[in-house]
């Protein structure tokens, strides 16, 4: 197994090892180095979040496919409501021939899940003083003494040299680990997503485990976690709530919160400009996107009617 994920600690480690050199320039070549080693795992962090964008834009148009899905979903489970196995297979029928995936939703977590597995190894060898990748030598030694407010960033909370400080440090990382997991997908619920009617129980139940079960699961296997990772996760919980804060808020899906709260501040700016009471300014088309209507805003003039030649 390490064998075949080699070239994966080579490359995290050597995007650690390149944004710490390029910090010396800034902080000196060999002072600072708590404040260096820290920001090149958060400049990891950033470098990983860039390159997932396209995932983050295939998981936001599968959402939104999923939800013009619903109706069609809602007939597939009246109809086949006691054929669970037939339901399952024209459920998965509707997802090919619309080309979405009910899973992602999963694809950024599951596409870090690697990244996330060789910064932990990588960590765990600063601690046992075995080098992986480009982490050796003198780099090495350099990592080793680095600290993040005081707690070394390869010790975890259940180290045997642990000590209270770094105690104190690693139950506040998991603390704000666990609440940033819980905000963002809280976010996502109230105002990024559609509401649902006792019909969509299953999707309900799904969203409920992601809001209470997964910051729970963080908060108890976070005492296994080294600092560096730590730091890791709540960055890219920070990442990720404001990419989607700023998905929510520009560009809401059709029939959320958001999306009705958008709907109501444009047709409030569109009446103080002069449109016509009661009329709207963006049509819904098949996509679920909004269109702007051009002949909006423009007073229709009452047609004149021809005089009868006597």
């Amino acid at each position: 197994m390490g064998s075949i994920l080699n070239p994966l600690y080579f490359a995290v480690s050597w995007v650690i090892v390149t944004f710490h050199s390029l910090l010396g320039f800034i902080f000196g070549k060999d002072s600072h180095e708590s404040i260096k080693w820290s920001l090149s795992i958060i400049g990891l962090v950033i470098l990983i979040r860039i390159i997932l964008i396209p995932l983050f834009v295939k998981q936001i148009k599968s959402q939104r496919a999923l939800t013009a899905l619903q109706p069609h979903m809602k007939e597939i489970q009246k109809k086949h409501k006691d054929d669970r196995q037939k339901q399952s297979e024209e459920m998965m029928k509707l997802y090919k021939e619309h080309k979405t995936n009910p899973l992602a939703s999963c694809f950024p977590i599951i596409a870090q899940a690697p990244i996330f597995f060789a910064l932990f190894t990588v960590l765990n060898g600063i601690a046992r003083n075995a080098p992986h990748g480009f982490l050796k030598g003198d780099l090495l030694l350099s990592a080793q003494q680095a600290k993040f407010f005081g707690a070394n960033l390869s010790s975890t909370f259940l180290s045997s040299n642990t000590n209270t400080q770094t105690k104190l440090v690693t139950v506040a990382l998991i603390v704000f680990m666990s609440a940033t997991t819980f905000t963002t997908q809280r976010q996502l619920m109230v105002k990024g997503m559609p509401k649902m009617d006792s019909s969509n129980n299953m999707m309900l139940q799904q969203q409920k485990i992601m809001l209470y079960v997964f910051p729970v699961i963080f908060a108890v296997s976070g005492v296994n976690f080294p600092v560096g990772v730590l730091i890791y996760w709540s960055t890219t919980n920070l990442w990720t709530f404001g990419q989607q804060f700023y998905v929510i808020k520009r560009n809401p899906t059709p029939g959320s919160p958001a999306y009705e709260e958008l709907m109501k501040k444009r047709a409030a700016k569109n009446n103080d400009n002069g449109a016509l009471p009661g009329s709207t300014d963006e049509s819904r088309n098949e996509t679920g996107t909004t269109q702007i209507d051009p002949n909006i805003g423009q007073r229709q003039q009452p047609s004149k009617k021809k005089k009868k030649k006597k």
